[in-house]
């Protein structure tokens, strides 16, 4: 059966017209009046044909739909083609302003008023309640909404939520680094509501844990685990009969039941690593990921099965009840979205065809770490994931959006490049870019290097590509190798033109296709807004697809986008932002103010123009005056960390600002333990800063 799609399109000089549909391009033909026409034949009876137009120009995509179309053929096969006429699907241009929180009633917007939003960001292992055992668990995002509306505030931002037990120890603490991208972790449970006994043994527990000045995430988990496992014995029965459980399960049976398998698996070897998942006795071998194996296994383990089921049932029921409960306050949650996925994560296990396994995601090496960095994560197999329209994203962010209404895009640059270093090496420095341009062996002879017959080691000035035999990257920081030394002044200065072109201009439309590809795919396919995470050295392509698809960048006053600037002018940053005096990856504001004296006394005199020596200490009158700055500016969310809103106040702050912090990027393996040093109740009673706060947020019209 054939297909014939028909759309108008004026195209400039040197454009022409590409239908795009499970990864495959087919040209447009041009008639009278701006009308471009295409054809698919061999379609099947029933098929449902997804498909985009995109605009071409010297080899290369320059602007594609925000939306694809959609058509199902006849369910019986037809001589006659089928044939529709489209118009082409732009971005909104205030298109933040129909998101979710919008379009669902949450927000409203006032004719003739700019819309504005404050928030909190926390990750919710920090909070802590009277109810707690040892961690911030999903419940307390109702005390926080509480809060966030006593206070005027709309957004509640955390850390990613999702399972990363690995080991079982504190490594596990690293969010970034979860077991799965759907399943939730067990460790936000309240247990009561999931049938657990508030006996004496539970209530010593839970006060003993949950007085502690941090997470002791190791022993918190095991404690949990036992209670749950308790809970499970006692009420299974009467859950698995519950319509809501067995509809979770058909809702979810697509990931659930291989992640529950993974989870027995990883306990029954004691590893989460799964290429180690074979047995010499009976020859059992589970690490290549089997759909009839795994069901067979399931079947022979019914009950391990069933508790990962039943766990990841009540988790998904107390934070879907937090977050209705937020939204009935006015208040939404913003997820995060990590660019990573675990080489032993069930995601990976499942379908390793999405993941280069054979390499490791990272960061070239810039002023702060002269190796680069290493962060030991495969990167995307984009070209096998294109193939059915990024099915394995739009699934991932159809289950973030089951709870978030916004979300952050973490390392926003990974959808355009990524660096690319092979399994195997620590050092960045062996690293290249993914997707990239290299050079043919054919071009670099012409220029008179033999690629092939460089150094050993490190000690090379080229990399072979390992998606591409016989094209070559220059090595990063090459000039500070032997071989290079080796060349003569005419081989260096080849070498480094060539250098500086591949590494700031020649891949500039090439990422920028690549983003802008896969990002209208999946941002289309969602309600969420969207907020990037674009800090860094970013390639100017990024910017221009952030404001083409209307993605809120990411404003931090001390990490200024300026060259020209140290510090950012928060009066003039763009609507479509979020503005923020930190990240969890940075010092909130005091301990940062204590941090470098000179930084401290260039901010003193010339954001707050002030004179004379700055305070040694961030007192709350600074504060006070930093936050409304930032709550003053045109940014349409400023989202500020929960210690920095606290700084305000010398009373409810807490007196050892270095306790603050939750991470510390150049820690590789940081526990992640920060907790509240006072209970959401008792900032709900805190009447003279709620006021003050409030007070502020609305002075500035948000």
């Amino acid at each position: 059966m054939k297909l014939i799609t028909h759309v108008e399109y004026f195209t400039r000089w040197g454009e022409e017209l590409f239908l795009k549909s499970a990864d495959r391009l087919f040209p447009m033909r041009y008639s009278d009046n701006g009308l471009w026409s295409a054809e698919i034949d061999r379609l099947d009876p029933g098929l449902t044909v997804e498909y985009r137009y995109e605009v071409h120009s010297g080899g290369l995509c320059r602007r594609t739909e925000w939306e694809a179309h959609t058509v199902t053929m006849p369910d019986k096969a037809v001589r006659k083609p089928v044939e529709v006429t489209d118009r082409w699907n732009d971005v909104p241009e205030d298109l933040p302003l129909h998101s979710a929180p919008f379009r669902d009633g949450v927000f409203s917007r006032t004719p003739g008023k700019t819309w504005k939003a404050a928030g909190t960001a926390i990750p919710v292992f920090s909070l802590r309640s009277g109810s707690d055992f040892g961690i911030g668990e999903f419940n307390d995002l109702r005390l926080l909404a509480d809060w966030a509306a006593l206070t005027g505030q709309k957004i509640i931002q955390l850390l990613p939520v999702n399972d990363t037990t690995m080991t079982g120890t504190w490594e596990d603490s690293y969010p970034y680094n979860a077991n799965s991208s759907f399943a939730l972790h067990p460790q936000f449970m309240h247990l009561p509501d999931a049938g657990v006994e508030e006996d004496e043994e539970y209530r010593q527990l839970q006060a003993e844990l949950n007085s502690l000045p941090e997470v002791d995430y190791e022993r918190v988990n095991r404690e949990k685990r036992k209670f749950l496992q308790r809970a499970f014995e006692a009420t299974w029965d009467k859950v698995s009969r519950r319509k809501a459980y067995k509809d979770f399960i058909g809702r979810n049976a697509r990931w659930l039941m291989p992640y529950a398998v993974f989870c027995t698996l990883r306990d029954l070897y004691g590893t989460a690593d799964f290429s180690k998942w074979k047995t010499e006795e009976d020859g059992a071998d589970f690490s290549v990921y089997d759909e009839d194996m795994a069901t067979d296994f399931a079947a022979r383990h019914r009950k391990e099965i069933n508790y990962h089921c039943f766990v990841q049932y009540h988790l998904h029921t107390q934070l879907s009840e937090a977050r209705d409960y937020a939204r009935s306050k006015g208040i939404v949650f913003k997820g995060d979205l990590p660019i990573g996925v675990s080489r032993t994560s069930a995601d990976a296990w499942v379908d390793r065809r999405l993941f280069n396994m054979d390499s490791q995601a990272g960061a070239p090496p810039d002023a702060f770490s002269v190796d680069g960095q290493n962060w030991g994560l495969p990167t995307y197999n984009w070209d096998e994931m294109s193939k059915d329209g990024y099915g394995w994203w739009k699934d991932r962010l159809g289950k973030m959006a089951e709870y978030f209404d916004v979300f952050r895009i973490d390392h926003l640059l990974g959808f355009f490049r990524i660096w690319e270093i092979p399994l195997g090496e620590k050092s960045g420095l062996m690293g290249h870019f993914y997707p990239a341009l290299p050079y043919s062996a054919e071009e670099l002879h012409s220029l008179g290097f033999s690629p092939e017959a460089g150094g050993s080691g490190s000690d090379v000035i080229f990399i072979e590509d390992p998606h591409r035999k016989g094209w070559w990257h220059p090595r990063i920081a090459a000039q500070f190798t032997s071989a290079y030394a080796a060349l003569d002044s005419h081989g260096k200065e080849t070498f480094d033109r060539l250098y500086n072109d591949f590494f700031y201009h020649r891949h500039n439309d090439f990422w920028k296709q690549s983003g802008m590809r896969r990002l209208a795919s999946l941002l289309s396919a969602t309600g969420m807004l969207a907020c990037g995470e674009d800090l860094g050295m970013i390639p100017a392509c990024v910017p221009e697809v952030m404001s083409d698809y209307r993605i809120l960048s990411l404003e931090i006053q001390r990490m200024s986008k300026n060259p020209h600037m140290e510090f950012a002018d928060t009066a003039s940053y763009p609507y479509c932002s979020v503005c923020t005096t930190s990240t969890h990856d940075m010092n909130p504001l005091r301990a940062w103010w204590e941090e470098d004296r000179k930084v401290t006394d260039d901010y003193w005199h010339s954001v707050m123009h002030r004179e004379g020596e700055a305070p040694h200490s961030c007192e709350p009158w600074i504060c006070r005056e930093i936050i409304a700055s930032h709550l003053a500016s045109a940014s349409m969310l400023a989202i500020l960390p929960l210690q920095d809103w606290l700084s305000m106040d010398g009373e409810l702050r807490l007196p050892d600002p270095s306790k603050e912090r939750i991470n510390v990027p150049a820690i590789p393996r940081y526990y992640w333990r920060y907790r509240m040093h006072l209970t959401l109740e008792s900032l709900l009673s805190a009447d003279r800063f709620n006021r003050e706060m409030k007070g502020m947020i609305e002075a500035s019209g948000r």
